[in-house]
């Protein structure tokens, strides 16, 4: 995505609209130029390669669009960088300076070479160090100095693709709340979004039904007690799902400051399903938290006959729907569901809660972080009518498997 700096959006009344460039020969003609750049400053250093692009955009006045196309061609969706060193450079500068401070003993500082370094270098690794590996190595693990290693070049189309949804997703970094209408669609669209709503651990709120669709209530990072960046990269990373589902509409409530008065201004922004953006998200495919990933691979390890499925189906409650995150299938039939519970604000976790307890299941375990303040949020743990296991920084298995019979 694309950093404020880079974001170009213009107002119409309250309304925002993100720029957009068209799949247009001039707009596909710096593209090409771009990627071509990249592909021909492979071997290069970090800071060579900026100075090159900065080169590039010489005194043009679209500056901006040529820096944001190379901001995501810099990314590691498309670029690697490497340190090259023949030793972690850290380590290297310990050891040069402490050989540079031995040799300068008693001596005139300028006498102590780089030969000198290199040879003493190489008879305490047993290989031959080259000074210019010293002066090159020293500090390679700084960004600048980052040799430029492999490049997954996009096709001129698809990177103003990205640049186009780029520009739309960062006007969720300034939304107060969404609210999203998803209508007449494949079931299995519908768990697709729930999914990516839960991945990114989106504060949510769900009305509606498979049949008659879903209106979906997401509070956004400047609805918090204090503006996070890092929940608003993470509702941006919604949209490029949103895109894999067929019917949908939303709109935006916007919150930030005026950049010449400084005053709060309020905007607004509505997007749909023929919104014309292309999803570089695989289709039907999620990613596990780090968390659920971890307690994925724990599992996998633990002996025991109790399986873990990733697939669970919508639960079906008034007004709204669950989605565990895991079942626990055994061989002689049993199961149970489990459910998650990281870091929320008080008004979810009540919303949580309530959701277990109108769902009338006696097959669900809470798995609850303890970093949690659930009297704050008005929830007694004697309440919850569901079996409950505590962690901290990671969920064990033997935890959960406790709470199995």
């Amino acid at each position: 995505m694309l950093p404020t700096d880079l974001l170009i959006h213009r107002y119409n009344g309250e309304t925002v609209i993100p720029k957009r460039l068209a799949i247009a020969p001039e707009n596909l003609a710096i593209a090409r130029e771009l990627i071509a750049e990249f592909q021909q400053a492979q071997g290069r250093t970090h800071g060579e390669l900026n100075r090159q692009l900065q080169a590039l955009e010489g005194e043009s006045t679209d500056y901006r669009i040529k820096r944001g196309l190379a901001h995501l061609l810099l990314s590691d969706a498309f670029s690697r960088f490497e340190t090259v060193s023949p030793l972690d450079p850290l380590v290297l500068r310990q050891r040069v300076f402490a050989l540079s401070a031995q040799q300068a003993a008693g001596t005139v500082a300028t006498q102590t070479t780089l030969q000198g370094l290199a040879d003493r270098l190489s008879q305490e690794l047993g290989q031959e160090v080259l000074p210019d590996q010293i002066r090159s190595g020293l500090y390679a693990d700084l960004t600048e100095n980052q040799i430029f290693t492999s490049f997954e070049a996009p096709t001129p189309e698809a990177l103003l693709h990205r640049y186009n949804l780029s520009q739309v997703q960062g006007v969720f970094y300034r939304a107060s709340h969404i609210t999203l209408n998803a209508h007449r669609n494949d079931p299995g669209e519908y768990k697709l979004l729930f999914r990516y709503l839960k991945l990114f651990r989106l504060m949510t709120y769900i009305e509606g039904d498979a049949d008659h669709g879903f209106t979906l209530t997401i509070d956004g990072p400047t609805s918090l007690f204090k503006p996070n960046t890092h929940y608003g990269l993470k509702l941006a990373m919604l949209l490029p799902a949103l895109l894999h589902v067929t019917k949908w509409s939303l709109t935006a409530t916007l919150q930030h400051r005026d950049t010449y008065s400084g005053q709060a201004r309020s905007g607004r922004f509505t997007l749909n399903a023929d919104c014309g953006l292309v999803t570089h998200y695989p289709p039907g495919k999620t990613y596990d938290s780090m968390l659920e990933a971890g307690f994925v691979d724990r599992w996998s390890k633990a002996k025991t006959e109790w399986q873990l499925e990733r697939e669970v189906d919508l639960i079906p409650i008034p007004g709204s729907v669950m989605i565990p995150d895991f079942r626990l299938v055994h061989p002689d039939g049993r199961t149970y569901l489990l459910e998650i519970v990281g870091y929320w604000r008080p008004e979810y976790l009540q919303k949580k809660f309530s959701q277990v307890r109108q769902s009338g299941r006696d097959d669900l375990i809470l798995a609850i972080s303890e970093r949690l303040n659930l009297e704050k949020a008005g929830v007694k743990v004697s309440d919850i009518p569901a079996k409950v296991v505590w962690f901290k920084d990671q969920l064990l298995p033997k935890a959960v498997l406790e709470q199995l019979h």
